[in-house]
């Protein structure tokens, strides 16, 4: 089974991707990390290339070609991305998508513990970088990334542990599975 998962900085996709390929046995590809390391090797933040994205969709673009290329190649497998739910959709590809949701002081607490950065700056950081997306992904491709109505399943992650995130992921998966045979 292709799972995504998607949702804002700080929501614990990767400590969620990270438990359910643990638990699952299935490889998790993590998205961000391609972007992040994307502005390293260029000596940058990544809201400056998210800026520089944001004039240049070849960015993106080959980023996202790279998701669709592991989720046409992987039956079982996890990604963990922004678009990774909006683009199996539109292209065609079966898949479990999951968007996580904290409030933005639970998520930017978290960038700061990740980060090792002060809030009001890790704040700003956050902020710019969810409007520099949301303005990337509907400019070209037509999302609109306050519409959920393509993911199967919503998880809020304030006030449950890493652990009751993934149980939760796992029931949403059985349910599915025992739906699904004859």
């Amino acid at each position: 089974m292709r799972i995504t998962i998607s949702g804002p900085p700080g929501s614990g996709k990767t400590t969620a991707c990270a438990r359910l390929s643990k638990a699952l046995g299935y490889r998790a590809e993590i998205f961000g990390r391609v972007f992040r390391d994307m502005a390293a090797s260029k000596g940058i933040s990544v809201s400056e290339l998210g800026a520089m994205a944001e004039k240049d969709p070849s960015i993106d673009r080959e980023i996202d070609s790279i998701i669709l290329e592991v989720a046409r190649e992987n039956n079982d497998i996890i990604l963990e991305s922004r678009l990774s739910a909006y683009l199996t959709k539109m292209n065609g590809i079966d898949a479990f998508r999951i968007y996580m949701h904290a409030s933005p002081e639970v998520r930017v607490g978290r960038i700061c513990v990740r980060e090792d950065e002060e809030f009001d700056r890790a704040c700003a950081q956050t902020i710019e970088r969810e409007e520099s997306e949301a303005r990337r992904y509907m400019m070209y491709y037509g999302i609109d990334t306050t519409d959920l109505s393509v993911y199967d399943l919503i998880i809020d992650t304030d006030k449950i542990s890493p652990d009751e995130v993934v149980d939760k992921i796992l029931g949403a998966i059985n349910d599915r599975n025992a739906c699904e045979r004859p």
